[in-house]
């Protein structure tokens, strides 16, 4: 039987996962991600009541229950590395005995929906309102490290995508992959399902100069004019791709749903935004509750 090193699966001093500091009872099979940690208790003032709750670094987590339905919501901070570390341990906590150091025989399958924000690629997408990612392109190069099962569907978007945008061929090759159709079809009317373009950076990978000039300044245009089977390039953040690619390679099931902050041609930014991300929540514990 296999065993996981400590070198590779890395417990605290309480012999829980750790960076999430989380063991097996912590987490519910849904989760919620959000990325700022201060957002979880924002989710959790909604919960009937708290039965765990834990932080450690930008990790924070919250398990409790919203009408009846146990939920966990987890703070997965900024960018695609993080993503890493949140998947690879929440699934180790649920799929690992952490105690023998080895794989359980039943594997779980958890529900995962990460409300986040972005910035919208087209003009018409009004700050405030809400994108259900379909699909993602993935900038980030994290799931070309791992011997990831791309369907026929990704893979012909991939190609597609490389051709029709004139992908610079000094930069990383993108990875494309769909989020599960369950969770998307839960959220169903909450906003409109687009292509997320998922960036490894918020200025030059989004298209955004400062005091460095881009190299290639017309990729975002080459990006927004794409679509793949009716469903056109809608947004910019720097989760989902990771999280969907890294998802469906450990058999859980996740989605992403974004609250527009900004809009990068018509230059509105959404002020109220607080307001409108509470609003955004409820609406997502509602569906999953149901």
């Amino acid at each position: 039987m296999n065993t996981f090193q400590a070198s590779e699966l890395t417990l605290d001093s309480n012999g829980k996962v750790y960076h999430l500091g989380l063991g097996p009872n912590d987490i519910s099979d849904t989760v919620i991600f959000v990325g700022d940690q201060a957002r979880v208790d924002v989710v959790a003032s909604f919960f009937d009541s708290i039965r765990f709750k834990t932080q450690h670094r930008e990790f924070a987590t919250i398990t409790g229950t919203y009408k009846g339905k146990e939920i966990s919501v987890v703070s997965h901070g900024i960018g695609c590395d993080n993503i890493d570390i949140v998947l690879n341990e929440l699934d180790a906590c649920v799929n690992i005995d952490l105690e023998q150091r080895t794989l359980k025989t039943v594997k779980k399958s958890l529900d995962i929906i990460r409300i986040g924000t972005c910035g919208a690629l087209q003009e018409d997408i009004e700050p405030g309102s809400h994108i259900i990612s379909k699909y993602a392109i993935g900038l980030d190069g994290v799931a070309n490290f791992y011997d990831i099962d791309f369907s026929e569907e990704e893979t012909q978007f991939k190609t597609q995508f490389l051709t029709e945008s004139g992908w610079p061929k000094d930069l990383a090759i993108p990875y494309m992959i769909k989020s599960n159709d369950r969770l998307r079809h839960l959220l169903n009317g909450l906003g409109e399902e687009g292509i997320t373009t998922t960036a490894n950076g918020f200025y030059g990978p989004q298209g955004r100069a400062l005091r460095i000039p881009l190299k290639h300044p017309n990729f975002k245009d080459n990006i927004r004019h794409f679509s793949f089977n009716g469903t056109r390039a809608t947004n910019f953040e720097m989760e989902t791709s990771a999280l969907l690619s890294l998802s469906k390679a450990l058999n859980h099931n996740a989605v992403t749903i974004c609250l527009v902050l900004a809009n990068r041609y018509s230059n509105k930014f959404e002020s109220d935004y607080e307001t409108k991300m509470k609003t955004l929540i409820v609406e997502v514990l509602d569906r999953v509750a149901e």
